[in-house]
């Protein structure tokens, strides 16, 4: 294909890498921006726009965001995509053209604004989740929808295995709209419906820590695994310390009435199982305690965990 619409891709790290290598692929790669990352990853990434004659820019911090407008005007891309870029795009930079920048937001929209939809949509029990391509104005996450690619969130998924299904379709759906780009007499946009809009902000502690009191059996294992592997698991408190759980799953089987949080049963020395608020419960089969990570066959032979309580 000749004549390939240029392309710059803002890019925050490796859950850019299958889009970056699509475009590449078919010859839509004009450059490529980082923001913050690791070394490794910024000689990797520079060292292969060498290689393929791609224009190549780091900016490291806010700070140097301001020379990406002369950078842009240098080179002139037709469009410049972004995918987990960590800055906010300056107005004077958006100003290169109002249709020409657009963002791949790893979470459906309006609904799941924010740096980690990820997370809360599992924490929230969805079943689907969506790339969502829309442009980009002053605001993070909050220009004119394009679509919304709905992806189906798996049974037990994990924060982990939920990035990376996300980051091998956005590159499918970066690449998809290149091709509309190239070939399109107009683009649609809709505008985002404030009513239903949610800007979620980063979790901190309150957001991944175990409520036994009031999180159901569903609610707590939906919440380990948003927090596996970024937050190494879901928070909680174990003999007085601070501890995690990591993997978990739900047992159809009562928990005559233990407190929330007790530990009821130990099956096989491989799992614990531990009483929730709606008389459920929920097995638990990896850890993180004081000593590190370990399985519950390795706490037990140090502790005798029957009765003992999270909370």
């Amino acid at each position: 294909m000749e004549n390939n619409v240029k392309i710059v891709l803002l890019c925050g790290g490796r859950f850019a890498f299958p889009a970056l290598q699509l475009l590449a692929f078919e010859k839509f790669l004009h450059g490529v921006v980082i923001g913050k990352a690791s070394e490794n990853i910024v000689d990797a990434l520079e060292n292969e726009c060498a290689n393929n004659q791609i224009k190549f820019k780091h900016f490291p911090n806010k700070a140097k965001i301001g020379q990406m407008k002369d950078w842009i005007h240098e080179i002139k891309p037709d469009f410049i995509f972004s995918i987990s870029f960590p800055f906010l795009i300056p107005e004077d930079v958006l100003a290169y053209g109002t249709e020409k920048f657009i963002n791949f937001h790893p979470g459906p929209l309006p609904q799941y604004r924010g740096v980690m939809p990820i997370f809360e949509v599992l924490k929230n029990q969805e079943s689907h989740t969506a790339i969502c391509a829309h442009f980009m104005n002053a605001n993070f996450d909050e220009g004119d929808i394009i679509f919304n690619d709905p992806i189906l969130i798996n049974e037990n998924e994990t924060y982990g295995s939920l990035t990376v299904k996300l980051s091998n379709r956005v590159g499918q759906v970066a690449l998809n709209m290149a091709n509309m780009l190239q070939f399109a007499n107009s683009i649609p946009r809709i505008v985002q419906d404030e009513d239903v809009a949610y800007y979620y902000e980063k979790p901190t502690l309150s957001d991944t820590y175990i409520n036994w009191k009031r999180m159901d059996a569903a609610e707590i294992v939906a919440l380990i695994n948003a927090c596996n592997p970024w937050n190494t698991g879901a928070d909680t408190t174990f003999i007085g310390n601070p501890a995690k759980l990591i993997d978990a799953r739900i047992i159809n089987k009562s928990s005559n009435q233990n407190r929330p949080g007790t530990i009821i049963e130990i099956l096989d020395e491989n799992e614990i199982c531990i009483a929730t608020v709606d008389n459920k419960q929920i097995a638990v089969t990896i850890l993180q305690t004081q000593e590190g990570i370990q399985t519950v066959k390795q706490l037990h032979r140090k502790l005798n965990l029957m009765n003992l309580a999270f909370n």
